[in-house]
């Protein structure tokens, strides 16, 4: 795993990222990645908030922006968001665009990997939504922008069992959520029209009312969810506030405003999936 110190030259970026180096060295003159930390005989090394970087440039784009409007996307951003703060920012803005998911073989997935896979590493990706299996043995059905964050995580001791409870868990109360969310917003969009259903215009109104809607209730849900397991954590740890930090520290707004900020700003880019 690499936690500590940036440890890939731009080739290994580059092979890890999907692109092309000259890519990277673009992204890298519009400022649009930090530069990497110089290491011995001059080669920069990069590290995983690069990756993470790379990944949300490439959902940006997906989302149709330019060049010009994702600097000044990534320029609203806090300057010292983790990897992990640009992960979860990544996986609220896929979650409004359609699926991106590839195919790719083992060799493949090594490579974007940066590590040999064995059907453990396999399987534990696949629980946790990284990759599926396809028909064809030798080909999965990969999410790129995860498989890097995917592969950090095989070294965790975490056992597979435990990681399809997690996701259990997961399903579980996000699908309770959203159909109580579902049902308090039918109440209210619905409730006029009691006697007699909407028509063609105000179908298409609600419709626009629940896409802009989507990206405000995701970023409630993640928010609540990071102080929940927060004050979990503290209280299983025993340390309460005695690490100087509280629920008021600012932090939570701060992950709320990079996880939460809407994509596309006025440059395009809309709210188009189903959340």
């Amino acid at each position: 795993m690499m936690e500590s110190a940036p440890g890939l030259t731009v080739d290994e970026l580059a092979a890890r990222a999907g692109v092309t180096v000259r890519t990277i060295r673009f992204y890298s003159t519009r400022g649009l990645l930090p530069p990497p930390e110089i290491g011995p005989r001059r080669v920069g090394r990069y590290g995983p908030d690069h990756l993470s970087r790379l990944a949300l440039i490439e959902e940006l784009q997906h989302q149709g922006m330019t060049l010009s409007a994702i600097e000044r996307y990534l320029a609203q951003l806090p300057p010292d968001l983790s990897a992990q703060d640009l992960a979860i920012h990544r996986a609220l803005v896929a979650g409004w665009i359609p699926d991106q998911a590839e195919d790719a073989t083992l060799e493949q997935l090594e490579r974007r990997a940066g590590r040999e896979l064995t059907e453990e590493d396999l399987d534990r990706l696949a629980a946790m939504n990284v990759l599926v299996r396809t028909e064809d043995p030798g080909v999965y059905r990969v999410d790129p922008g995860l498989l890097h964050l995917g592969a950090r995580l095989l070294d965790v001791p975490i056992a597979l069992e435990t990681i399809l409870a997690a996701r259990t868990v997961v399903i579980e109360h996000t699908r309770s959520a959203a159909r109580e969310l579902s049902r308090l917003f039918k109440d209210e969009v619905w409730e006029p029209y009691r006697d007699g259903g909407p028509d063609a215009a105000e179908m298409a109104r609600m419709k626009s009312l629940s896409a802009h809607m989507q990206p405000m209730v995701v970023q409630a849900l993640v928010t609540a969810f990071q102080r929940s397991m927060k004050e979990e954590l503290r209280e299983w740890l025993g340390t309460g506030g005695r690490d100087g930090h509280d629920s008021g520290d600012g932090r939570d707004g701060r992950e709320a405003g990079a996880a939460g900020a809407r994509p596309g700003g006025g440059d395009g880019g809309g709210a188009t999936g189903a959340g």
